[in-house]
């Protein structure tokens, strides 16, 4: 209810201040009519007025969990003074990230041109035409408390920059506009990527693409290498899941990939992606009391998170963390696979209709009485709070097991507010082994102090404090990624619990089936984008939301065997085809696919350009999932058109891959996939034995099934109206032997050969 209050208060202030704006132009605030939590809202609307007032459009972008975009709505936009000069001088804008990646894409990359960073909050001045005039990220609001973090010198402030930007809006309009527009050919251009390979002349598009190229990628990634604490570079440190797959998968190709890369520097790959894992594992960034970790470390070491936990995060982690304990068979990797299947399939973020929530946020109450939201409340522990939980004795293993220290564990450099202050983040730091001896007590009794005294604190976390909001939104994209990583988790987990199986699958086809009820189209095939509080938004589908779920749905049905799931994958390909495919130089071909779609979303505005995502960031490549996608389907469904396609997109970001082969690592393993071909392992169900002709399958495809080397199916020429059967031509005309026998179909290189089991 606090919360609630506070909300309410907020858009009562903003409401306030704007009324009491110029006569000429009363604002009215419709935050209120966002589907978003984060009270996104951009349309025409605010456009119309720019221009019938002339004013500046400010955009702030952000999202529901992001720490300093709150800092700056309670600094800045809960600020009367704030308020009053952005609505006499301005049309103030709040946009969602991920509800319009479109829209932050675009002036993100504005933002990194001109400052050399980006983050959010995102802050952009915007000409009537949405060409961008000045940006930034956070700037401290009046009378903020941030300003120690900056060092003896204070950054100019919220105030000045609204004031600075009025002033040169009405005194230098003119030079205002034209550098707009000279910026905005500059973002075009930068735009382009993936259009320099058209410019070639080649038919596919750009230079040929070779496997060689995992060399310089692997060799970028080595020379950033922490070898004490993994990860790559310096703090902030973020787990780059896409990074470390591409890492954990150079083992898992054919030999090819090992003779370039060399034995010795894929065994390396896989120790750098074992320590990091290791590291994230046990470090203060991974939730060691409920479940789930938070979006990256401020410490070099994993030991203080932003806490802020995404679902992105905990799909890709997911998906690595499976492929590391295959390679590995390390037990920690294991228990982080069930640590993430749990966060995933329960509440909160498995909402009761089968959809992901987003996100929980970084800040909460430290107690229901409290009005004042502090990072990491909900997290964090004092000694005190230990022995009172647990008892003397069993406080003191468990403080010894996860680090706490009486004065706290966070050092003073890394709290420039305070809130740290006595306080502890958890993370590993003395083994049972170690501990059993230092306390004369047997290593059984010591796992059982920490796991009773685990579910102790995880009691008292719920029963005392206050949870961090919940970003309640679904969105189609990060579903697909989870859908995907449970999918691929169920195949590991019936080797070891079927039960945990089963539940990864339950919680997997309930997702699908809600997008399929609620934002699927079954008329045109079109997604849309946003589900929350009941129904679904206005805004479409984006490239991400087609390509990540039909990511997700091939997982499954390599999974299942379910035709229904390879069905829809397609469908949803075909949509991404008509609507998102950008023509390449040549007739008949393509230069890969953009963000958003050819038509434009209803009463809001379009992007200013209009985008192709070839880099892996926090979240995958766009184009890099859908060329996979792209290659497993044209294995599955022995379809070429799908492979020239899978082709002419990779080959799109040729140039800029040439140059930079570890921005794009998963076109990278679309490349393998398209270079080396694909095996297809197929089992044929001619007898009633399934459950053996799977493991069968499975054994066939090895660990390279994780890769764009390897697919897997399963045919029942029992039946005659399966349709994969009927689809794929190689299977049309297989009937059952006289007696009926189950046997294997492996095709690769051109041709197909039969396994007798």
């Amino acid at each position: 209810m606090a919360d609630h209050s506070e909300h309410q208060q907020q858009q009562q202030q903003q409401q306030g201040a704007a009324a009491g704006s110029a006569p000429s132009l009363k604002l009215v605030n419709r935050l209120h009519e966002s589907r978003s939590p984060y009270n996104g809202i951009v349309n025409v609307n605010a456009i119309e007025l720019a221009k019938e007032h002339n004013r500046l459009i400010f955009v702030s972008i952000g999202y529901s969990a992001c720490h300093w975009c709150h800092v700056m709505e309670k600094e800045s936009f809960m600020s009367t003074e704030v308020a009053s000069i952005l609505n006499e001088s301005f049309i103030p804008v709040k946009v969602d990230r991920e509800e319009r990646p479109d829209i932050d894409d675009v002036y993100m990359n504005y933002v990194q041109a001109i400052t050399g960073s980006g983050g959010w909050p995102l802050n952009v001045f915007l000409t009537p035409n949405l060409e961008p005039v000045f940006g930034g990220t956070y700037w401290p609001g009046p009378q903020s408390s941030s300003h120690s973090q900056w060092g003896a010198e204070d950054p100019i402030g919220f105030v000045d920059i609204l004031e600075k930007l009025r002033d040169v809006w009405q005194t230098q309009q003119a030079r205002c506009l034209d550098s707009a527009k000279e910026i905005t050919k500059q973002l075009r251009e930068f735009a382009e990527e993936g259009t320099h390979s058209q410019q070639q002349g080649s038919k596919e598009g750009g230079e040929d693409l070779e496997i060689e190229l995992f060399e310089e990628a692997f060799q970028h990634f080595a020379s950033r290498y922490d070898p004490v604490y993994g990860g790559f570079g310096r703090a902030p440190k973020f787990p780059t899941p896409a990074n470390l797959s591409f890492l954990i998968r150079l083992g898992m190709y054919p030999t090819a990939v090992s003779d370039i890369v060399g034995q010795d520097d894929c065994a390396r790959a896989t120790a750098m992606v074992v320590t990091t894992l290791l590291n994230i594992a046990r470090g203060g960034i991974r939730d060691h009391i409920g479940h789930g970790v938070a979006r990256y470390s401020v410490t070099v070491d994993w030991l203080l998170p932003h806490f802020e936990k995404m679902l992105y995060d905990q799909a890709q982690l997911l998906d690595v963390y499976v492929d590391a304990f295959r390679a590995t068979h390390e037990p920690e990797f294991l228990g982080a696979v069930y640590d993430l299947v749990s966060y995933l399939t329960t509440e909160p973020i498995q909402a009761a209709n089968g959809g992901f929530y987003s996100s929980e946020d970084a800040d909460s109450l430290p107690t229901a009485n409290e009005t004042e939201k502090r990072e990491g409340a909900f997290y964090v522990w004092t000694m005190k709070e230990l022995k009172q939980v647990l008892g003397q004795r069993d406080a003191g293993v468990c403080a010894r097991h996860w680090g706490v220290l009486a004065d706290g564990n966070i050092a003073p450099q890394n709290d420039p507010h305070d809130e740290f202050m006595n306080q502890n983040v958890l993370s590993i730091k003395v083994t049972p082994s170690k501990l059993a001896k230092e306390f004369g007590l047997s290593e059984e009794e010591v796992i059982r102090i920490i796991k009773t005294g685990k579910q102790k604190l995880r009691e008292y976390r719920e029963r005392t404090r206050v949870r961090p909001d919940l970003d309640d939104k679904i969105i189609v994209s990060w579903n697909g990624l989870a859908i995907g990583a449970l999918a691929k988790a169920s195949l590991l987990l019936d080797e070891v619990d079927k039960v945990k199986a089963q539940q990864c699958r339950d919680s997997a086809q309930k997702a699908v089936q809600f997008i399929k009820d609620n934002l699927f189209e079954t008329s045109n095939g079109q997604l849309w984008r946003i589900y929350r509080d009941g129904s679904r938004g206005n805004t479409p589908g984006f490239a991400d939301d087609y390509a990540f779920l039909t990511y997700g749905l091939i997982a499954m049905y390599e999974a299942t065997f379910d035709d229904s799931y390879l069905q829809f994958a397609e469908q949803l390909q075909q949509h991404l085809n008509k609507h998102f495919r950008a023509p390449g130089a040549e007739p008949g071909t393509s230069a890969g696919y953009y963000t958003t779609s050819s038509e434009a979303i209803p009463g809001e505005p379009g992007p200013l350009l209009r985008l192709k995502s070839g880099t892996d960031s926090a979240t995958p490549s766009i184009n890099g999932i859908i060329a996979r996608n792209l290659v497993r389907l044209g294995s599955l469904l022995e379809d070429d058109s799908y492979r020239q396609l899978a082709r002419q997109t990779c080959n799109t970001f040729s140039v800029e891959m040439m140059q930079h082969p570890f921005l794009f690592v998963n076109l990278l393993d679309a490349i393998v996939g398209l270079e080396l071909g694909v095996k297809n392992v197929t089992g044929v169900l001619a007898a009633d034995t399934q459950d053996a002709l799977r493991e069968r399958i499975r054994a066939e495809a090895g660990p390279a099934a994780s890769t764009s080397t390897t697919t897997v199916a399963m045919v029942d020429i029992r039946a005659s109206s399966q349709w994969l059967q009927t689809r794929n031509p190689l299977f049309k005309d297989l009937k059952p032997g006289t007696p009926p026998k189950n046997f294997l179909l492996v095709c690769e290189t051109g041709s197909c050969r039969v396994v007798d089991l």
